[in-house]
């Protein structure tokens, strides 16, 4: 069972979509009065964010075509959950998000992993409320995943629900927003860290600094953040071979 940590943020692929004109008008969001989004800014900071983990990190990118008719689909974390070779095909809590898992269920295949489908009409489950920590999961309820959802989640990688109470060192940072970050392992690059600016959340990336052992990356997405998007969002991290 320990093994499972070994390769924990190694990626060798980022799945990514970009920003549909119909975001800033029709996406989701849990405060409506939030400030009106910029466009062009958001598909700048896409651009940015998507050019790190390119260039920067060296992952090879699968990019979907943006779909106006799907205004959250930048989104696409949401979709699937994937854990070493088996990617679950989620069943989004939003009943217009559902037509989002189509796209990334192929671009999951092609990629040779094992597919696990949420058939269960009863089950509901957003990609985005679920942590894997290297050991285990964490699945947090919500109006978007249901106790069903988290319960074929664990039939899904079910190796993992043996592995429980393991103790974690924690980092206490003041903005519960910063706290989505995305850690990866790069070869030649040992542990990064992509977190909010210091623009956005100064006190937090003071803390971020305390970790002398990664590579710290600050990334904007200030404009999808108006839409309740983060960096985890927006991408599906997938550890494959080069030749696949």
């Amino acid at each position: 069972m320990a093994g499972l940590t070994v390769g924990f943020g190694e990626y060798t692929h980022a799945i990514v979509r970009g920003v549909p004109a119909s975001l800033p008008k029709e996406a989701l969001r849990m405060n409506e009065a939030n400030d009106d989004v910029d466009l062009a800014r958001a598909r700048r900071e896409h651009e940015l964010y998507v050019g790190v983990l390119m260039h920067k990190l060296g992952l090879q990118i699968v990019e979907l075509p943006v779909d106006d008719s799907l205004p959250d689909s930048v989104f696409v974390e949401d979709a699937a959950v994937v854990c070493g070779d088996t990617a679950l095909i989620t069943r989004p809590g939003a009943l217009g998000r559902r037509k989002e898992t189509e796209i990334v269920k192929k671009a999951l295949t092609d990629l040779h992993l094992n597919i696990v489908e949420m058939i269960d009409e009863s089950a509901t489950l957003d990609g985005g409320d679920v942590l894997f920590t290297g050991r285990e999961f964490f699945v947090g309820l919500s109006k978007r995943t249901n106790q069903r959802g988290a319960e074929i989640l664990a039939d899904a990688f079910k190796v993992i629900q043996q592995m429980s109470d393991h103790r974690y060192d924690k980092l206490t940072i003041p903005d519960d927003a910063a706290a989505n970050c995305i850690y990866l392992n790069i070869p030649n690059k040992g542990h990064v860290l992509l977190h909010s600016t210091p623009e956005e959340y100064p006190e937090s990336s003071k803390v971020f600094e305390r970790l002398k052992d990664h590579m710290l990356i600050p990334v904007p997405l200030t404009q999808m953040a108006k839409v309740d998007g983060s960096l985890s969002c927006c991408s599906i991290l997938v550890n494959k071979r080069r030749e696949m």
